[in-house]
């Protein structure tokens, strides 16, 4: 052989879609169980939206520095930083980004109680959460959002 690379075949449906160039809303899904977290990020992709994908706060943090979210969908129990802190700290960094908050477990309740006694108000979602309770929450967030800013209205 010539020592030419073969290029590796790829399934076309792992071939993303082609750019249409629509601008997408860009949300940020964070749950340490990542069965759920990306079949939310799979969910929202499919709905037309931008999805990334974090697994901890940390990594969501970082994710956001690179490619700040509209919208913020974590887990209230992560491990290490809570969701509600990473929810305290993305507000602190993107005044802007809307927060959802999700949890299975009652402690989230308390959590959450204490944040609002802290001035912080979010909206929390009681897992499982349906997709169409998902979508129609994603909706009025970014309802809430301002419209797309001009210069990407304009491209």
């Amino acid at each position: 052989m010539s020592g030419r690379r073969i290029p590796q075949v790829v399934p076309i449906d792992q071939v993303p879609p082609a750019d249409t160039g629509a601008y997408r809303h860009s949300i940020l899904v964070v749950d340490d169980e990542s069965i759920i977290a990306d079949t939310m990020s799979e969910i929202l992709s499919r709905s037309g939206y931008l999805a990334m994908t974090a697994y901890d706060a940390e990594e969501a943090l970082e994710t956001a520095l690179l490619s700040p979210p509209e919208l913020l969908i974590t887990d209230v129990m992560l491990p290490g930083m809570s969701g509600i802190e990473l929810a305290i700290t993305m507000r602190r960094i993107f005044p802007d980004c809307k927060i959802l908050l999700c949890s299975g477990q009652m402690i989230a309740r308390d959590l959450l109680a204490t944040a609002r006694s802290d001035g912080h108000q979010f909206t929390l979602l009681t897992k499982p959460v349906h997709p169409k309770e998902i979508l129609a929450r994603v909706a009025e967030c970014i309802g809430q959002l301002q419209s797309v800013p001009s210069k990407i209205a304009q491209a």
